[in-house]
């Protein structure tokens, strides 16, 4: 029996994740859910993962939720479909929150959750003939546990339109309301995320899951005095830190990195 989610690492210390039921058009249910919040934890807790791609089999990157998942849930009580929205809004934050660079790669559809599965991630990369819907409204439903991050994303003013009109949207429209980063042809999606990858392996591990932190805590703060202290603070500590002297150290005397060299040798031992 094929598993619903894969996990690899590659040879550039790479988690990749991947929705595996493309005969379902990747649409998700609870045991989905449950997988994917145990390999995010799993990729957040390893040293040695640099980033993480979101991927998806098929034709679809992913319909939304499963058509028997929601038979199910229609018959739970009000405090049973709690229980299990909780599961699906965990898995969301775990993906947001997860200390390293996460790029979604997009193609074909994309309704429902795996809208808010794409503005959980870092960067999304999607093909030119990918759609997009936040398609709840239809069965009456709302996105409710996606919402915070689509709004993130795209902003409060779009998600009114689109959260009530259950539009379909072109990969173009996607791109300039901030959903996507990117929107490619098919054939450039690998090698756009590629050269993603090899600019996230030249930084400092610990800059680059601090300078992620760093956006989410700062966007939500008033720029005041208070801050100006805090931010001063936090670059103190990380000039101070062992990877800030060995990256200071390594610009001044013109060599790579210890972190560059370690991966460019950990690729070496997975090739050979």
């Amino acid at each position: 029996m094929e598993h619903a989610v894969t996990y690899v690492v590659d040879e550039r210390n790479v988690a990749i994740v991947t929705l595996n039921r493309a005969d379902k058009h990747n649409a998700f249910d609870d045991e989905m859910i449950a997988e994917l919040t145990r390999v995010f934890k799993r990729a957040g807790e390893d040293s040695q993962v640099r980033a993480v791609i979101l991927q998806a089999k098929g034709k679809s990157f992913s319909a939304g939720a499963d058509l028997n998942w929601m038979k199910k849930m229609a018959s739970y009580t009000e405090q049973q479909n709690e229980a299990d929205a909780m599961a699906l809004a965990t898995m969301l934050q775990t993906l947001y929150t997860l200390p390293k660079p996460t790029i979604a790669r997009v193609q074909g559809a994309a309704f429902g959750g795996a809208v808010g599965l794409i503005a959980c991630c870092d960067i999304a990369i999607g093909s030119k003939l990918s759609k997009f819907c936040l398609s709840e409204v239809k069965i009456g439903l709302i996105p409710a546990t996606i919402s915070p991050y689509v709004i993130e994303a795209m902003g409060a003013r779009v998600c009114r339109r689109y959260f009530q009109t259950a539009e379909v949207f072109s990969a173009r429209r996607a791109r300039r309301l901030g959903l996507l980063s990117e929107s490619v042809t098919e054939d450039e999606l690998d090698s756009t995320i590629d050269d993603i990858i090899n600019n996230i392996v030249k930084n400092g591990p610990h800059a680059v899951a601090q300078a992620k932190a760093l956006v989410q805590w700062v966007a939500s703060k008033p720029i005041n005095d208070d801050l100006l202290k805090q931010t001063s603070k936090c670059i103190a500590q990380v000039r101070t830190s062992e990877e800030g002297q060995e990256g200071l150290g390594a610009f001044l005397e013109k060599r790579n990195a210890a972190w560059v060299q370690s991966a460019n040798t950990s690729a070496e031992k997975k090739n050979d």
